[in-house]
């Protein structure tokens, strides 16, 4: 539980004037020059999806108060959302103890996180004794 969870009057602000500075180098980037980002929904709890931030995304998500990732696959940033109306308002972030993760609390809009349409992106779960995993999507139900 972070401390967001237990002070709703908490919420993150956004600087849109904020520059790129010393700040960034608190984060440890990986070789590619990105960090892990755990989103993680203001009040349920849940975790909702994990995404890449470049140095870019993170200072676009400081400066608009809404998750910009970098897509891995498009090679371009990405504000959440941008297609499907299902943005991600930021209340806090959060940086861990090595430097190499970074937690976002936000404001799931339309409370869907995942592409496919699911509220969180881990729905599929391990099943020891099928050893196999087990789809619990809303589309399987």
């Amino acid at each position: 539980m972070t401390q967001s969870q237990n002070n709703p009057n908490s919420t993150f602000t956004p600087i849109q004037s904020l520059e790129a500075g010393p700040w960034l180098d608190a984060v440890t980037w990986n070789e590619q020059g990105l960090v892990p980002v755990i989103a993680q929904e203001f009040g349920s709890n849940d975790i909702l999806m994990m995404a890449w931030m470049n140095r870019d995304a993170l200072l676009a998500t400081l400066r608009l108060g809404e998750a910009v990732y970098w897509t891995r696959s498009r090679q371009k940033l990405w504000h959440k959302g941008e297609e499907s109306g299902h943005t991600q308002k930021v209340k806090e972030i959060r940086l861990d103890c090595d430097g190499d993760t970074i937690l976002l609390i936000v404001e799931q809009k339309d409370g869907i996180a995942c592409h496919t349409g699911e509220h969180s992106c881990f729905f599929q779960q391990w099943d020891s004794s099928q050893a196999a995993w087990l789809d619990e999507s809303s589309k399987s139900k």
